[in-house]
């Protein structure tokens, strides 16, 4: 099998040349990411400082900014570095991007890195109707993927423009590598002998399955369904080590525990066969069931981090970039890693997959033999058995310190705030710093998640969410002396300036990945990291105490990930017309944030809204 590693800085720059043929189409239509004006971004950042600095503090900063972009000053000679090196690359942000915010980072995969997708409970219980699911389920995918191989995957368009369709390319057959000093991307990818086989693990045994026949063609349903009855009737529990529970440690430390463990030539093809492997599947055992209330947030848990060492986290291997999770209860979900993948392209998979679903198996199994799926065995040593060990406490010390509270908001959805003129993810925008203000009396630092997609090579780009406008408002809205005219005008105002910085990003003038190129082409310079980098006001406009994103999907469907700092949270929301899909994290460990209380606060704000807009008396 051809294994091909893409270092940090050309993570992405690697593709085979039938992708790369199809991709020159799309990128005919695409234009280049362009680097924002230095001013503007400047000016833009101290406007996102306004509503989180006091005035003495805020002035520091200020002058500090405006010595940075003073005209011939150091900001200048960077400015032209990036520019400079946007027109001798794909994309001038990207790759730096996916190195810094994932390849770099020590942090574990689960929770704070990969999101998880739980998807609406599938009508059925028991392990006969959980095969029969994961054989449609495994059946859709690779008809998805048959999409993107022959050229026929739609180009997705936003506002009107194409979006660049580089990444669907890189979804199948793609794995990180852990690194005790960063992490690689390898691809193993469109070649003479690209892999055939998807990695299927059950009760911590993983079986590498065939998914294609001799002669090209991929399997049926009832092919792959036999399959994973064989599979099954290989994997009763026995004491086998839970080896998918190293691929969960601190990145570092699993970077030595990999080196160790593929000195042994079974072990090096037993995950090699995982890493090559074009995405795994995940049979899971029930979710823990306490009450239907707390259902959810248990199943969305589940497809997370697997639920901890007695659970399904031993059916995990948190470096791929696919993996499908199927219950016997009928949870399912999808968990990524994201330094390929990000939330629009899984989306686009996931609603392929629902509707092929719903559809029957136009074809008959052909009577011809099939290969037993092959058992994946490993030599535990006991430096690898202690890896296992640490590994296991360092999870379980993980998964309890998460709290996830996942609700739908049934009272109105989408429709409403377009009712009136407004946009649904700017209402629930302000909706969210109402609400974060309400629950800790301050506006914090908080960032949404926005597509560069129209851009080649393009990834994401923060919006930062508290304005100016949002303070005023949030800071009016539980004062009686203030007016419901006033109010309504205040909550007009805060939406459309979110609006606005939406725009911006969208036209490839947000402020934050332009001031990440700004430090790192210092440092590509061997400069010294510019002051304004080393001001206390960039830590904490970039401490994300607000991480929220939103999932737009066609179907029920709630995305799940931990906060990016220890005392903040998470919100994710999927809006519908009528109802709005929520997940809210935090950590237990900080004792000033608590989910369930957050996501009482959000319920109550958003009817509060409702109340505000279209008042019942």
């Amino acid at each position: 099998m051809i294994l091909r590693k893409l270092q940090p800085g050309s993570c992405t720059a690697w593709l085979s040349r039938v992708a790369v043929r199809q991709e020159q189409c799309f990128f005919s239509s695409v234009p280049p990411q362009p680097v924002p004006p230095l001013i503007h971004t400047l000016q833009g950042y101290l406007k996102a400082l306004e509503p989180l600095l006091p005035p003495e503090e805020l002035n520091h900063t200020r002058r500090m900014v405006h010595e940075f972009g003073r005209r011939g000053g150091l900001g200048s000679t960077l400015q032209e570095g990036l520019e400079k090196r946007a027109r001798h690359t794909k994309n001038w942000i990207s790759d730096w991007w996916v190195q810094k915010a994932y390849l770099e980072s020590r942090q574990p995969l689960p929770v704070h890195s990969s999101p998880a997708i739980s998807l609406p409970r599938r009508d059925y219980n028991g392990w006969r109707n959980q095969l029969l699911f994961a054989s449609k389920l495994i059946a859709a995918v690779l008809d998805f993927k048959a999409r993107i191989n022959t050229g026929h995957l739609p180009v997705e368009h936003m506002r009107g423009k194409p979006l660049c369709m580089e990444l669907y390319h890189l979804l199948f057959a793609s794995c990180r590598i852990p690194g005790t000093k960063h992490d690689n991307i390898a691809y193993h990818g469109r070649s003479r002998r690209s892999p055939t086989h998807i990695t299927v693990v059950r009760n911590y045994q993983f079986f590498q399955l065939e998914v294609y026949n001799s002669d090209g063609s991929r399997m049926t349903e009832g092919q792959i369904h036999s399959q994973l009855q064989r599979i099954r009737a290989q994997s009763w529990k026995t004491d086998k080590e839970p080896m998918g529970i190293l691929t969960s440690e601190h990145r570092h430390t699993w970077g030595q525990a990999y080196n160790r463990l593929l000195k042994d030539k079974l072990n090096k093809e037993s995950v090699g066969l995982i890493e090559t492997g074009l995405f795994t599947l995940c049979l899971d055992s029930p979710v823990m069931r306490i009450s239907d209330e707390k259902y959810a947030s248990r199943k969305a848990a589940q497809v997370l981090h697997g639920g901890g060492t007695f659970s399904n986290s031993g059916n995990r291997w948190f470096d791929k970039t696919l993996q499908f999770v199927v219950g016997e209860d009928g949870s399912w979900g999808l968990l990524y890693e994201q330094a390929i993948a990000e939330g629009p392209p899984i989306a686009t998979l996931l609603n392929h997959v629902l509707e092929y679903c719903e559809r029957p198996d136009p074809k008959r199994a052909p009577l011809v033999p099939l290969p037993m799926p092959k058992k994946l065995y490993f030599h535990i040593d006991r430096e690898i058995k202690r890896d296992i060990e640490h590994a296991k406490q360092n999870l379980d010390i993980l998964i309890n310190d998460l709290d996830v509270n996942v609700f739908n908001f049934k009272m109105f959805g989408k429709d409403l705030p377009k009712r009136h003129q407004l946009s649904p993810n700017s209402f629930i925008q302000v909706a969210l710093q109402l609400a974060y203000y309400r629950v800790h009396s301050e506006v914090c630092p908080s960032c949404d998640i926005a597509s560069q997609r129209m851009f080649r090579g393009g990834r994401t780009e923060y919006i930062r969410s508290p304005t100016n406008q949002s303070l005023k408002f949030v800071l009016a809205f539980d004062n009686r002396a203030v007016s419901r005219e006033a109010k309504l005008q205040m909550l007009r105002a805060a939406a459309d300036a979110y609006t606005a910085l939406t725009d911006q990003v969208l036209e490839g003038r947000g402020i934050d990945h332009h001031l990440l190129g700004l430090k790192i082409q210092a440092i590509e310079d061997g400069l010294s990291i510019p002051k304004i980098f080393m001001d206390t006001a960039y830590g904490l406009a970039t401490h994300w105490k607000l991480r929220t994103g939103q999932v737009p999907s066609n179907t029920d469907s709630v995305m799940c990930f931990g906060p990016l700092v220890p005392d903040g949270y998470a919100i994710c929301y999927n809006p519908q017309a009528d109802h709005v899909h929520f997940s809210i994290t935090s950590f237990n460990c900080c004792e000033a944030t608590h989910a369930e209380t957050m996501a009482l606060t959000v319920q109550n704000t958003l009817c509060q809204l409702q109340e505000l807009l279209e008042p019942t008396v």
